[in-house]
């Protein structure tokens, strides 16, 4: 199991002011932040020093400690290959993650543990931690404004830090969008639990939350009623997107082991000024436009947005959006990428790219080959963006074209941390989505996508953790 080590401890400047939480919460280091954004030359652009809190001072040092990690995960499992059974060394994978908790036989008497194996930017996410444990134990979403005690919904308003597990294989059918509280894990692990409907879920000025382990699909727009989002205040909802999962101006977030599906508008979204987010392990697929990182061009918060995008799984039938950036850090680092329909990673508004160790395998389509796309800019104004491609695997004439005049400048740091090859991809991703679990199919069925058997059914698959 990987230890934890003060290398995950939330990076500081000098003589932070001290923050105070309830006691119920665990202490957490407070920081004030410098803006990364004007030392840095490719996001030389007016009114872009902006500062958000819960943004790393140092975005490059925090993707080599992602890459020192899996380093020593991988190398580990190497090395207890040779000393113990195939059926011990088996539950170590290389993912520095899933090795942190899975391998201990009890990890569900200490279900908290989870909230020490995060990686990247959104590592210091505590969700629950400290917390609770509470179990779901009624499906229903009958009503958004005075939702049931033992539902979901009544769970993620809450104030206080809450574990949330679940008593049975579930599916929730979300009347309106499920709308978080700060401090909440939603730990899925050992029930088979299905998100879909209205929404589905909003993360909307709130820090500190786990998503782990979750089908989260069919996910439609609703509103225009009122909706609960804690145990004082509820409020009028205009319209939704649709999203799986909007992140809307938050903060120390953490996306993990979900599958994701078939909705309306993208499956996840990171916007607002969000910052302080990983998305990992996670399996997407059936969908046009994925996940979106960034309001607008225009929108000068999301300049200080940092994302860690590790070890998921992108997979059948995507269109593009994997992500599609505007402004802000992006590290998509050991992620497996099999085939799109029109590019794998966008941008505009200037955003940095650092893609490192990922499989990236094109389509068919001889003109849909190049892993990137700078959207609606003129070549003249991209060039100097800093996208860099490091590690990576291009497959069937997939091409990633970088740029930026900085990109030799920052990777002259002699790496005695290489980023860990792709070769090992299918290692570190073997585990992506919910563990165990039947990804929702569909079929071409008259020009539409159909759902491949009742979700009764779905339902009914069993699973393992280890």
């Amino acid at each position: 199991m990987l230890d934890l080590d003060d290398s995950r401890r939330k990076p500081t400047q000098s003589q932070p002011p001290p923050c105070h939480f309830p006691s119920a919460m665990l202490r957490r280091t407070c920081i004030v932040l410098i803006s990364l954004l004007s030392s840095v030359s490719a996001f030389a652009m007016p009114m872009q020093n902006i500062t958000l809190l819960g943004q790393h001072p140092d975005p490059e040092a925090l993707a080599l400690e992602v890459q020192r990690r899996v380093n020593v995960s991988v190398a580990r499992r190497q090395s207890q290959e040779v000393f113990l059974s195939d059926q011990s060394s088996s539950c170590l994978t290389g993912n520095p993650i899933d090795d942190c908790w899975r391998c201990d036989p009890n990890w569900e008497a200490d279900r908290q543990r989870l909230a020490d194996c995060g990686i990247g930017f959104g590592q210091y996410a505590l969700g629950g931690k400290g917390g609770q444990i509470y179990v779901v134990t009624d499906s229903s979403d009958h009503d958004a404004v005075t939702p049931r005690p033992g539902t979901l919904r009544y769970a993620v308003i809450q104030s206080e830090p809450l574990w949330i597990v679940f008593a049975t294989n579930m599916l929730i059918k979300l009347k309106q969008e499920l709308i978080f509280n700060s401090y909440k894990t939603l730990d899925g692990r050992g029930a088979n639990v299905h998100i879909v409907g209205g929404g589905c879920i909003t993360l909307q000025y709130i820090s500190n939350v786990i998503i782990h382990n979750i089908h989260i699909h069919q996910c439609v727009q609703s509103g225009e009623t009122n909706v609960r989002s804690s145990p004082t205040h509820y409020g009028w909802r205009t319209l939704s997107d649709g999203d799986g999962i909007s992140i809307f101006g938050s903060r120390d977030i953490w996306i993990d082991h979900c599958s994701l599906s078939h909705c309306k508008d993208g499956l996840i979204d990171v916007v607002m000024g969000s910052t302080g987010i990983t998305i990992s392990n996670n399996y997407f697929s059936h969908h046009d436009e994925v996940m979106l990182l960034g309001h607008s061009d225009t929108y000068v918060p999301d300049s200080g947005m940092q994302v860690t995008i590790a070890f998921n799984h992108f997979g059948e039938s995507l269109v593009q959006r994997m992500p599609r950036c505007r402004r802000g850090y992006i590290h998509v680092v050991n992620n497996d990428f099999t085939r799109w329909e029109m590019y794998a990673i966008g941008g505009s508004g200037n955003p940095t790219i650092n893609s490192q160790g990922n499989r990236y395998t094109a389509p068919t389509n001889p003109n849909a080959k190049e892993v990137t796309k700078r959207v609606d800019t003129e070549e003249n104004k991209w060039r100097d963006w800093n996208w860099r491609s490091e590690g990576d695997i291009l497959v069937n004439g997939a091409f990633f074209i970088a740029s930026g005049e900085t990109v030799e400048v920052l990777y002259e740091k002699a790496y005695s941390v290489e980023p860990k090859s792709a070769a090992l991809i299918d290692q570190l991703t073997m585990n992506a989505g919910v563990f165990g679990g039947r990804r929702v199919t569909t079929l071409e069925h008259g020009g539409q996508n159909k759902v491949v058997g009742d979700m009764d059914t779905v339902m009914t698959t069993t699973r393992r953790i280890c």
